[in-house]
């Protein structure tokens, strides 16, 4: 997902979002240990998604916390 989509979105969604992806890339690595898993490439795909949703995260704490 693009970063741009990203900050469209609020903190809330974001961290349901990144929760998500999260218990993705946990089923990924199951089938990959068991063998089951058929496109490999989608592990570095979640992992990618997952620092740039968290990064997002970050930069919204970062401006919130200039704000104050």
């Amino acid at each position: 997902m693009k970063t741009t989509k990203l900050r469209d979105f609020s903190p809330d969604e974001l961290k349901n979002k990144l929760t998500d992806l999260k218990s993705e890339l946990f089923n990924l690595r199951f089938q990959q240990s068991t063998g089951q898993l058929r496109n490999p490439l989608r592990i570095q795909i979640v992992r990618k998604d997952i620092a740039r949703m968290m990064t997002v995260l970050r930069e919204m704490e970062l401006k919130k916390e200039g704000q104050a």
